[in-house]
């Protein structure tokens, strides 16, 4: 059976108006007042401020946290997608107390709890200033299962999930915590989101930050971020193109080392950066992408051209999840 013809059963199978129905009346008993939700611009978190919009309207208030670890004018865009679907935004800049937070920091377990651990004090601070006693996020089933506990083996811990503190001042919501990623896709569709939002693919909450193999510095968040935005340009070109079918998920690493390369006639030693890319339904398990060689060749190209000062050498991921995992930390 092709996938097209799995994802067309499952829609059969998952009722969304049910689902959005059912939600509606919940979050109508169980929120009376303001509330606050972690807004990342992703389908997670739009279709639960898109959801909960509906219940409480203008007492819901979408914070945008800018960590510093956001990819390429992404706040800006997502910003303006926000406020395009009516919701009230509110942008925090909350670089520097990241990024200081941060400094030093290699291990990727230690890294997503203290990102998670960040993102709930910002968000305590707002919710004092709103008088909110409500946080809502966009966890689905994956964050959870993935993070462990009980019966459940850890894979890594979300910074949404494994990464909360022991104590917040709020109570936290989850509107879409039983469902996976194509299941929220559906959702968002039936709420009426535009589909360049509910086709959206995957970002991690910590951003960036995860996708350094390293210490999450200034530099190296510059270089992953250019390097993750020409992947996306490129792949997106040739999807367009009718060169490839687009990715599940598709973004740029940076390695923690280096290796020889060359200018001209001078030798230079500089990053590798990798290029990954999946195929995927509810990120659970994924295949790599088979990707045009033309198109990584105009990846590669573009990357040691425009970081001609950082990165001698661009590989491509083949590995599947399992044994892999999509992100790298």
């Amino acid at each position: 059976m092709s996938l097209f013809s799995l994802c067309s059963l499952w829609d059969k199978m998952f009722d969304t108006n049910r689902f959005i129905e059912e939600k509606v009346k919940e979050l109508q008993d169980r929120i009376k007042g303001k509330a606050i939700i972690g807004a990342s611009g992703g389908v997670d978190s739009t279709a639960s401020a898109v959801l909960l919009s509906r219940v409480i309207g203008n007492n819901l208030l979408c914070v945008l946290v800018d960590t510093g670890y956001m990819r390429k004018n992404e706040v800006e865009k997502s910003q303006q997608m926000l406020r395009k679907l009516g919701l009230n935004v509110l942008v925090i800049d909350a670089k520097e107390r990241f990024c200081q937070r941060l400094r030093g920091v290699i291990d990727p377990e230690q890294k997503r709890k203290i990102i998670g651990e960040e993102f709930i004090r910002v968000f305590e601070e707002v919710a004092r200033k709103e008088n909110a006693k409500h946080f809502v996020q966009g966890t689905i089933a994956p964050d959870w299962i993935e993070s462990g506990g009980g019966l459940r083996d850890k894979i890594k811990s979300h910074h949404n999930v494994g990464g909360l503190p022991e104590k917040v001042e709020f109570e936290i919501v989850e509107p879409l915590r039983d469902l996976y990623k194509d299941e929220v896709r559906m959702v968002g569709k039936a709420l009426g989101l535009p589909v360049e939002l509910y086709e959206r693919q995957p970002f991690p909450g910590p951003g960036l930050a995860v996708r350094i193999l390293g210490e999450g510095t200034a530099d190296n968040t510059r270089v992953v971020r250019e390097a993750c935005a020409i992947v996306e340009e490129e792949i997106e070109r040739a999807v367009a193109a009718g060169e490839m079918s687009k990715p599940w998920q598709y973004f740029a690493v940076l390695l923690p080392c280096k290796a020889v390369g060359v200018h001209g006639d001078v030798r230079v030693y500089g990053r590798v950066v990798v290029v990954r890319a999946v195929e995927s339904l509810d990120g659970m398990s994924a295949a790599y992408s088979k990707i045009p060689h033309k198109v990584l060749e105009q990846i590669s190209i573009r990357i040691t051209n425009i970081l001609k000062d950082d990165v001698t050498r661009v590989v491509f991921d083949i590995t599947n999840k399992p044994p892999g995992t999509i992100e790298y930390e």
